[in-house]
């Protein structure tokens, strides 16, 4: 335990998530959050998953302008020194994230940031792939994968079917109803999901929208039809709006929403079909909208990360995938291949008191990639002495 030093304003969170950190001489400043949550019985995951404990909420409204923060002493466990950091909490806070499926896509990077900062984690999962997730967490598969930056596990309190194609039970057709691969899952469309949540956990502070599908992807916008560019628009695009809608009643003032998008929206990608470019720029268009409305209505933050190519099993479905890791690689001011945690990581900081004041915004997350106007690694430019990572 820390014992108490120097002046300080500290935010207490786990060690895990750390943005800045700056040294004022004996001094540092860093902000609290008080959480208004009490803590109440425990709950155990429908995935089997170990019990962990439920925090129950009481929504109150802030004064406009006004906020209140705590001034404390802070000193390292010698008690010697001032510790300095500005660290993101989320303790009290639980989080619904939408479109986790495997243990190597950005949401489940997401939700590990979040769970190391404190958040309470909630997941939804495509209904055709629920019964291998849940088998995989339940037979260890993921536990290298659950290890957080402080050595604990990541504990996913619950998880629940969810196709966001299909905004309430009405609008499945008869097909998809009829389907084995939705054979003994009941509640999935978002309308069902936000009631479950709401029934089991009252409110929740986060959404994070992480899942898109494009079934014709492979082709080129000229070649998609009609079905394939609308299916892409709305299993990319307007899920999230659905979400947002079905979810917003439940969540807690000041709460924030999380979306992925990807530069196709705003650059040529050959390669990068089907209407998927149109979709994410629909995404990044709704999020504007979206903060707006939701800001004046609810007072929830809605932002968007624009994150560079990962190799996930999800994005190895548009073929090239290793490619643009490549490209990345070559032609992005930093020279490395994007970690997921990094992704993570903007993620929690912009669920977190620190980005209190962010709303509507793109956050690119992709070693720098969008800010280049050329192709470094093009022959053309091989008599430019281009500075290169030889490490």
């Amino acid at each position: 335990m820390m014992a108490i030093g120097a002046s300080a304003l500290q935010i207490t969170a786990r060690p895990s998530v750390f943005l800045t950190q700056r040294s004022l001489g004996a001094t540092m400043a860093t902000f609290v959050h008080e959480s208004d949550r009490t803590l109440s019985s425990k709950l155990t995951s429908s995935s089997h998953l170990s019990s962990v404990l439920k925090f129950n909420h009481k929504s109150t409204i802030s004064r406009p302008r006004f906020h209140k923060f705590v001034t404390r002493s802070m000193s390292d466990a010698s008690g010697s020194k001032p510790v300095s950091q500005l660290s993101i909490d989320l303790k009290g806070k639980r989080a619904f994230i939408a479109g986790v499926a495997d243990d190597n896509g950005y949401g489940w990077a997401i939700a590990k940031s979040l769970a190391a900062a404190g958040a309470e984690i909630l997941v939804g999962t495509w209904v055709p792939a629920l019964n291998i997730f849940e088998m995989s967490l339940r037979r260890g598969k993921f536990d290298a994968s659950l290890v957080l930056p402080d050595g604990s596990l990541m504990e996913i309190t619950k998880v629940y079917p969810l196709d966001a194609v299909f905004d309430n039970p009405e609008d499945v057709p008869e097909d998809i109803k009829a389907n084995k691969r939705y054979a003994g899952a009941s509640n999935w469309t978002v309308q069902e999901v936000a009631e479950s949540v709401k029934q089991d956990f009252g409110s929740i502070d986060i959404l994070v929208h992480s899942l898109a599908n494009g079934p014709e992807v492979t082709k080129p916008l000229l070649e998609t039809s009609r079905k394939g560019y609308l299916a892409a628009v709305s299993a990319s695009s307007y899920s999230y709006v659905s979400l947002l809608k079905h979810f917003l009643p439940i969540m807690n003032p000041g709460g924030s929403s999380i979306s992925l998008t990807y530069i196709a929206s705003e650059r040529i990608i050959p390669g990068y079909g089907g209407g998927m470019s149109s979709a994410k720029a629909a995404l990044e268009s709704d999020t504007r909208v979206l903060a707006f409305e939701a800001g004046r209505k609810h007072k929830i933050r809605v932002n968007t990360i624009s994150a560079g190519p990962l190799g996930s099993r999800a994005a190895k479905a548009i073929g090239f995938i290793d490619t643009m890791i490549d490209y990345s690689f070559a032609n992005a001011p930093l020279q490395k291949e994007l970690s997921a945690d990094e992704v993570g990581n903007t993620a929690a900081f912009l669920a977190s008191p620190l980005a209190s004041a962010i709303t509507g915004a793109l956050i690119y997350v992709d070693n720098g990639l969008n800010a280049m106007g050329v192709g470094v690694d093009s022959p053309l430019f091989k008599d430019l002495n281009v500075p290169t990572d030889k490490h």
